[in-house]
């Protein structure tokens, strides 16, 4: 079974695979994420690993336009604990580094290591991508920060690890794929809906899971890229659709709702002992 991911091997969602699937799953690097949703919608791949959301930096919005664009189920929920590595070519010592190249956002999580260090952060346009180049160029005084994957893959010495300034940095991802997931009993559900243009429409909307006592774990509006200032509402909730009360508040939303989509009822992620203490 293939697995597809956005990026170049060692990226935190390659590392997310192999959290879910173990070290031995396939998997296919993708240059974007609707080259990603493509190789799945063309059976190249069996299902992709797509990151939605960020506990730090927030929501992954390309992602969810995506999950409305393509006819794709959402699979399951990972959520993978990110640890920035600082990785040099081999005999570099830490104290040697002046330099660190990654994308802007890892040197971003990792600012208050670097500055404490003095290394001065070089934007990538990759995470691991930083790291493979740098394997194949070395350069003096530089190292990337990245997954401790990318290290060991394009074999880098790792010179520090968990070098983030913020402890729990987590991202959630979604595995897409063909047909709908075998139920579980903890689930979540995923929607997209957009409503009429009325007072309290959003309101009644919400009340239909208010009423029977379902917990939403997110709602975010999203600009419709063709009606100006109107809106679509990704929400995520407790439950699985065939349960009773859940099918229910569905089918009181389909009745307000002008749009939706079911994105899919799938297994809800196992929260370890890190993120519960988040």
């Amino acid at each position: 079974m293939i697995i597809a991911f956005q990026g170049v091997h060692g990226a935190y969602s390659e590392e997310a695979i192999r959290q879910h699937y173990g070290e031995e799953a396939e998997t296919l690097p993708c240059p974007s994420f609707e080259d990603l949703f493509k190789a799945v919608e063309s059976h190249q791949a069996a299902l992709g690993m797509l990151p939605v959301e960020n506990s730090l930096t927030g929501t992954v919005a390309s992602s969810w336009e995506l999950l409305m664009d393509f006819d794709l189920r959402i699979q399951a929920e990972v959520i993978l604990r990110v640890r920035h590595a600082l990785l040099a070519p081999a005999g570099t010592k830490l104290a040697e580094v002046k330099r660190a190249k990654s994308h802007p956002q890892g040197l971003g999580q990792c600012e208050r290591y670097l500055a404490r260090r003095g290394i001065q952060p070089i934007v990538h346009f990759d995470t691991a991508g930083s790291a493979r180049d740098l394997a194949a160029a070395p350069e003096p005084h530089t190292a990337a920060i990245a997954s401790a994957l990318a290290g060991k893959l394009y074999g880098l010495e790792m010179l520090d690890y968990g070098i983030e300034d913020q402890p729990f940095n987590f991202t959630r991802f979604f595995v897409i794929g063909h047909g709908s997931p075998q139920r579980t009993d903890r689930a979540k559900t995923s929607v997209v809906f957009a409503l009429q243009d009325a007072p309290g429409a959003l309101h009644a909307a919400l009340g239909e899971f208010a009423s029977r006592g379902i917990n939403l774990t997110k709602i975010e509006s999203k600009p419709r890229r063709n009606k100006p200032w109107q809106y679509y509402f990704y929400l995520d909730f407790d439950g699985h659709i065939d349960d009773p009360n859940c099918e229910a508040a569905v089918v009181g939303l389909l009745r307000r709702a002008a749009i939706f989509k079911l994105l899919g009822s799938y297994p809800a992620a196992k929260l370890t002992g890190e993120e519960s203490e988040s």
